[in-house]
């Protein structure tokens, strides 16, 4: 004989992603953003002044593009 015990998983599906930076809001279909993004998750180290804080945040494309064009240091194109 089995005996069964019923379990809910909690889902987290992503509805929008919204640029941290120019609040734009890209929508999510089917779990698919329907532009791209950029997403970055930074976990600091020890030599830090922020020791294991984690830092997340999405920029659009245009403003990725804004952040790139300010570096002193050109990003390098693969060849």
């Amino acid at each position: 004989m089995r005996q069964y015990s019923t379990e809910i998983k909690e889902i987290k599906k992503v509805e929008k992603i919204i640029c941290n930076k120019c609040g734009k809001v890209i929508p999510v279909t089917g779990g698919i953003p329907q532009e791209d993004v950029l997403e970055v998750e930074k976990r600091w180290g020890y030599h830090s002044g922020k020791d294991n804080q984690v830092d997340c945040f999405d920029l659009c494309e245009d403003c990725y593009d804004e952040l790139v064009d300010s570096f002193l240091i050109k990003l390098e194109k693969p060849r």
